[in-house]
Parts: C-alpha cells; sequence; structure tokens
C-alpha cells in the first residue's frame, strides 16, 4: 500500500525511487535493505551513506552471511522525505577490490577543499585464500556523485568500517576497525596517511568493537563504537581532550536491541541545533538479521558533557504534514490491550506495515503532525468488520475530536473519506482510538 514514485537521477543515469509520501518513521528506508548508516550535513541537508545489505544466492556471496555489492546514498532537508540519489559505488568499479567478494561494508564520506570524499571497506583481490580487508576512497564534486574510486587503496591501513574525522584546525582523521580501533592522521590529499596508526586507549579489552565514529563537542572529542560486551552489540562510547586520545570509557549510547540483532552501527550528527543518532536493527527482515534497516533517533547531552541513553522508538525524528501518509504503525505510545502492529504482507515486507485496532477504548498515539491548512476532510485506507468505529483526537484521547469515523465492511483495501468536523492548525500529536469492539486494520489516513 506504500507507493514509490520513479525518478530519471540524470546525473549519473540511474533509475532511483523517491518515496511519494511522508517517511519519517523508523526504519527511514522502506525500498531496501540498508545498514551502517553514516550520516553527513552538507549545505543545510542531510546525507546518509549506509551500505546495502541484499540476499545472498549460490555463486552471489555466501548464503547466510552479509552480503553487500553496491553503496547508495539518501538525502532530506526536513528528516522526513528522503531521496534515493541511486548507486554511487561498485565492488566491481574499485580496481583494488575483488569484484565478487560481495563485502562492501560501512563507509563515511566527508567534503573538504571543495570534493567529496567517499571512504569505503572491501576486500582486497589477488592476496591468497584468506583476503585482507582495504580501505579505499572515491571522490566527488557532489555529495550525490559521481563518485570515481581511487586505483588503489589507502597504503598502511588493513581493515573495515572507516570514518573520518575532520578538526576545528583543519587537520583530518582517519579511524577504522580490526580488532581494535584504530586512528591515524590524514594527508591534506585525504588520500594518504601522515602518521603512523595507533590504537586509542582505555576501552573495554573484551569482546568484539568495531565501527568508530569520532565526533567533538564543546572541546570534548568522543569516540563511539559498537561493542559486543555480552551477546550482541551495544553502541559505546569513550572521550578525550585528543582526536587521537588516549580516551577513557564513559558508558553506553543505546543498549542491546530488543528485537536480537547481532549487529548495530552509527553515526551521530547535530542538524538544526538538535543532536541525532543514526543507527540499525532489523525492522523489514526480523528472521534475518543480515538484512537490516536503518534507523534514526533524538540524542541528547547532560551538562556534564555525558551522552543520555538513547531509547528506540518507531516514530523516529522529523515532521509529518497531515496531507502526506501517516503511517501510525510507526506510533509513539498504544494502549495496554487492542493494538497490534504487523506487515500487510509477509511475503513482501517492503509494503511495510498495518495497525490492527480490536476493542473498545483502544488507543494509538502519534506524535508531531503538522497540520499548516485547516483541513476539510479525513481519508483512510483500512480494512475490516462493518460497523467499526473511530475518533481522531488532539493531544489528549477524550475532548472534542478532529474526525469520526464509521467504516463499512470490507474484506479489501478500501479508501474512504470522512469530514473534519474540529479543525486544527499548527504542529499536533493525534490519538486514534477505537469506539467500537469491532476489529478494523488501517494502512494510513491523510488529511485533506
Amino acid at each position: 500500500m506504500k507507493k514509490y514514485l520513479l525518478h530519471l537521477f540524470t546525473g549519473i543515469g540511474l533509475i532511483c525511487i523517491i518515496p511519494a509520501s511522508s517517511s519519517a518513521q523508523n526504519p527511514l528506508i522502506t525500498n531496501q535493505f540498508t545498514a551502517d548508516p553514516s550520516a553527513r550535513v552538507f549545505d543545510g541537508r542531510v546525507y546518509v551513506y549506509p551500505s546495502h545489505d541484499i540476499r545472498a544466492q549460490p555463486g552471489k556471496g555466501r548464503v547466510g552471511w552479509f552480503c553487500m555489492e553496491d553503496y547508495h546514498v539518501f538525502s532530506s532537508a526536513d528528516l522526513t522525505n528522503w531521496t534515493d540519489h541511486g548507486m554511487i559505488v561498485s565492488q566491481t568499479q574499485v580496481p583494488w577490490a575483488d569484484p565478487a567478494a560481495y563485502s562492501m561494508w560501512a563507509p563515511d564520506c566527508v567534503f573538504r577543499n571543495g570534493k567529496y570524499y567517499f571512504y569505503f571497506p572491501a576486500t582486497v583481490k589477488g592476496e591468497g585464500e584468506r583476503k585482507p580487508f582495504g580501505i579505499g576512497v572515491a571522490v566527488a564534486d557532489k555529495p550525490y556523485g559521481p563518485f570515481k574510486p581511487q586505483a588503489e587503496g589507502i597504503q598502511g591501513v588493513r581493515g573495515i568500517d572507516p570514518n573520518v574525522f575532520m578538526d576545528k584546525d583543519g587537520q583530518a582523521y582517519l579511524y577504522w576497525s580490526q580488532g581494535n580501533i584504530y586512528g591515524a592522521k590524514l594527508k591534506e590529499n585525504m588520500l594518504e596517511l601522515a602518521t603512523e596508526p595507533k590504537t586509542l586507549g582505555e576501552l573495554p579489552d573484551k569482546g568484539l568493537k568495531e565501527g568508530p565514529y569520532m565526533f567533538e563537542r564543546a572541546g570534548i572529542y568522543y569516540l563511539t563504537y559498537p561493542h559486543v560486551a555480552n551477546k550482541t552489540e551495544r553502541l559505546e562510547y569513550a572521550t578525550s581532550n585528543s582526536p587521537l586520545g588516549p580516551f577513557t570509557f564513559k558508558g553506553v549510547i543505546m543498549d542491546e536491541s530488543a528485537s536480537g540483532c547481532w549487529t548495530n552501527h552509527h553515526s551521530i550528527i547535530n542538524f538544526k541545533n538538535q543532536w541525532y543518532l543514526f543507527y540499525h536493527d532489523k525492522d523489514l527482515s526480523p528472521s534475518f538479521d543480515k538484512n537490516r534497516s536503518i534507523r534514526a533517533d533524538s540524542l541528547f547531552f547532560e551538562k556534564d558533557g555525558t551522552i543520555r541513553k538513547v531509547m528506540p522508538t518507531l516514530r523516529g525524528i522529523g515532521i509529518t504534514q497531515a496531507s502526506g501518509k501517516i503511517q501510525i504503525d510507526r506510533y509513539n505510545a498504544i494502549s495496554n490491550n487492542g493494538v497490534k502492529v504487523d506487515f500487510i504482507d509477509t511475503a513482501n515486507k517492503f509494503n511495510g506495515w498495518m495497525t490492527m485496532l480490536n476493542g473498545k477504548g483502544a488507543w494509538l498515539r502519534y506524535n508531531t503532525v503538522d497540520f499548516k491548512n485547516n483541513p476539510k476532510k479525513l481519508s483512510i485506507m483500512a480494512m475490516g468488520s462493518a460497523g467499526a468505529q473511530l475518533a481522531i483526537y488532539s493531544g489528549k484521547p477524550t475532548g472534542k475530536p478532529i474526525a469520526r469515523i464509521r467504516l463499512k465492511e470490507s474484506k479489501e483495501w478500501t479508501l474512504s473519506n470522512h469530514p473534519v468536523i474540529n479543525p486544527v492548525k499548527g504542529m499536533h500529536d493525534l490519538f486514534i482510538v477505537s469506539e467500537s469492539n469491532t476489529p478494523v486494520n488501517i494502512d494510513w489516513l491523510k488529511f485533506q
């Protein structure tokens, strides 16, 4: 039920997919698998460079394992509507990489001296049975490409998960992981190390550590990373007064995923005076955690500079326009009983989710909806038994409803329109409340 528009991106001659409706929920991207999001702010727009999970097949990757052959880049001006700019680098385009390794893991991208430098790991070709990972660079004039991979990887680096940090004095640093987390200065050309690699200090010495992401705030350098402290990865951080440490462990940013997803990988940005954590989980592939999906939630600091632990949400970030499709299955809160969310089509999970209300008084809350104009009607895509009644409230689940809905019996998804009886304007949190015991399934609603 969640339709997409096809758009010809003429800059690189690729077909791109642009969501036709607001999609500021978790996961951020619902038309393909994405992981390891590296978010960056360029010219007032957020660009996210994730890795791209696909399903391995015989002769195409290792079945049952991570399988990634290329990279896409996504961007948004409002953290709500995301544009897929298409494929920017493929394993077959990198001269030094094994073109059939399917190991294009977590990347990063930075801007310097009028160029965009895209850093990525890949398996080095022709180096024995157990081939090492190298880190390469592709360069472009625009953040969405076209990117041209360099002929060789960065010399002196073996590992995965590159991250580049630009300090305020103009010095660039490269971080990566390979058993430990390493860092080194980069030369001004952004293609070579300027110093020897070094490990970065007092991090937990047990359990896998990978995926470093460095940022600075108020003179404190934050080294953040996934760490398997118990069974699966959680996000942790350490701090220092220097980009190369030594770093001292400070705490946990995000606990192990409740879904059991074995990996997590992240980035942290400040956009329009709000900090955000980008990360991933297995929303669109709950039974197979090698096909992941990127997410984002707000991040906050305490007065002493420590990071407040981030609790994952379905609602995610951004503002939803009332005139767009409001996917209420990505809720902020639900009643204790009578509400369930499931896939619309278990054979094609990219079709997204539906909300099932069953029981009088069952409710769902969806935050931050912008009513720019006073709407006159409410459209809802739903199916259910005859007599199902709903009410839509603003701010709290009582009082004067924005609209009341009485649905006809339908065994298929049906679009129906209903009058707005108490118009609203501005920003509102919505409550969708069942006023009958009749079951109803809802895909989306919108105001017009």
